[in-house]
């Protein structure tokens, strides 16, 4: 019985893997944000940037214009070239 028992799970345990793959697969398929159009709720997706970074970088844009690459992004305080690296792919302009 717990033989039976033991191989039951690890079928179900399979099959609930193989059934939430395609949910991992979609995560990664996100679409990249506009940081010239974005909110800064939605800056605070992005990696590395949190709720402050985010309201910087809107104001930011609001005082000095869009941004045309992730470089552009540097010109805020607290986003140096690490950051920028990780978001390249992440965002658009």
């Amino acid at each position: 019985m717990k033989t039976r028992f033991h191989a039951l799970f690890g079928v179900c345990l399979v099959t609930l893997m193989l059934g939430l793959a395609p949910l991992s697969a979609m995560a990664q398929e996100v679409e990249p944000i506009n940081v010239n159009t974005a909110g800064a709720e939605l800056l605070t997706e992005l990696p590395g940037i949190g709720p402050s970074k985010a309201a910087a970088i809107v104001e930011d844009r609001e005082a000095n214009g869009p941004y045309e690459s992730a470089e552009d992004l540097t010109r805020v305080s607290g986003i140096g070239d690490g950051t920028v690296a990780n978001l390249e792919d992440q965002v658009t302009f």
